[in-house]
């Protein structure tokens, strides 16, 4: 993406996409799907196993593994030994991890100003 930083602005990923978050045994799958057609390529440029792996640092996750779906605009994030053991060992509030798409939707991502009327909420 050749865009300058003056033609960029910064918001959390809620705004460009939603998410779904899934669990089996102490691994947590989180799907990502852009609001929109268009804001998919920058998702897939900004949202690397690595700055995924950054966002659940406090959570030690072993492997972050990415599954791009194109014709989705979707992406599938699947995070090993990050529920605490799992369901039936964890002793958190959430032993499923079902907020966890939540931490993943607050990372912040660059968006181009002319996208910006694609983004949802304030």
């Amino acid at each position: 993406m050749n865009t300058s930083t003056d033609d960029m602005i910064e918001v959390p990923l809620y705004r460009a996409a939603h998410g779904r978050t899934g669990d089996k045994g102490d691994r947590s799958n989180i799907s990502v799907i852009a609001w929109h057609a268009d804001l998919y390529p920058l998702l897939a440029e900004q949202l690397t196993p690595e700055r995924v792996s950054m966002q659940f640092r406090h959570r030690a996750p072993a492997r972050v593994q990415r599954f791009l779906l194109p014709r989705l605009h979707a992406m599938n994030f699947v995070l090993d030994a990050v529920l605490d053991g799992g369901v039936n060992d964890a002793l958190n509030l959430d032993a499923h991890g079902k907020a966890l798409s939540f931490l993943l939707l607050d990372m912040p991502i660059r968006v181009p100003r002319a996208l910006a009327p694609l983004l949802t909420g304030p």
